[in-house]
């Protein structure tokens, strides 16, 4: 049985972070922006049944939620820990191994070098404030990424966190490499 064991506030003030009492992904993160997204899982799509719910986000052993400006806490965190403690975990989808395929071998190569920069320094920063980062694409030295839960819409993850990304990974992996964001 899922239960809510603290709720954590994040830097996107429309997005609350709930720490679960057990993991519910190992490998991956979910990501969704609507109730059409989530069609195939009913843990996210449950969640969207909420008012006002706009996103969720769920990896490890956290759901970050983020709501509409115009709906209000309360109306969201006493049903979502009622859903989360009804709910089977057993109906949450199967994850998939990550795949690196369709790269050459200098490419796959530097996507390693900087999926571990991330992975040990930036990741884990982004989970404890509600999110997280995809790595959609390396198109040379280019890297398009995409923020996920609480930082996808937090002002300061577009500026400051996506430069901060960029800076780290100049430093640490190749000085040229340039950032942007999906």
């Amino acid at each position: 049985m899922l239960q809510v064991i603290d709720v954590e506030l994040t830097p996107n003030p429309h997005a609350l972070k709930f720490l679960l009492n057990e993991r519910i992904l190992k490998l991956e993160t979910r990501h969704y922006h609507s109730e059409e997204e989530a069609i195939n899982d009913p843990l996210a799509r449950g969640v969207f049944e909420l008012p006002g719910v706009l996103s969720v986000f769920y990896m490890d052993k956290f759901i970050t939620v983020e709501k509409s400006r115009e709906t209000q806490w309360g109306q969201i965190q006493r049903p979502l820990v009622t859903f989360l403690k009804d709910f089977d975990n057993s109906l949450i989808p199967a994850e998939k191994e990550p795949t690196e395929s369709g790269l050459d071998e200098d490419t796959n190569e530097l996507l390693k070098k900087i999926n571990a920069v991330l992975n040990q320094k930036v990741r884990p920063a982004l989970a404890n404030d509600g999110g997280g980062l995809e790595v959609l694409s390396l198109n040379g030295i280019t890297l398009k990424v995409r923020y996920q839960g609480a930082c996808g819409s937090c002002p300061s993850s577009i500026t400051g966190t996506l430069r901060a990304i960029e800076n780290l990974l100049r430093k640490e992996v190749n000085p040229v490499i340039e950032v942007i964001p999906a």
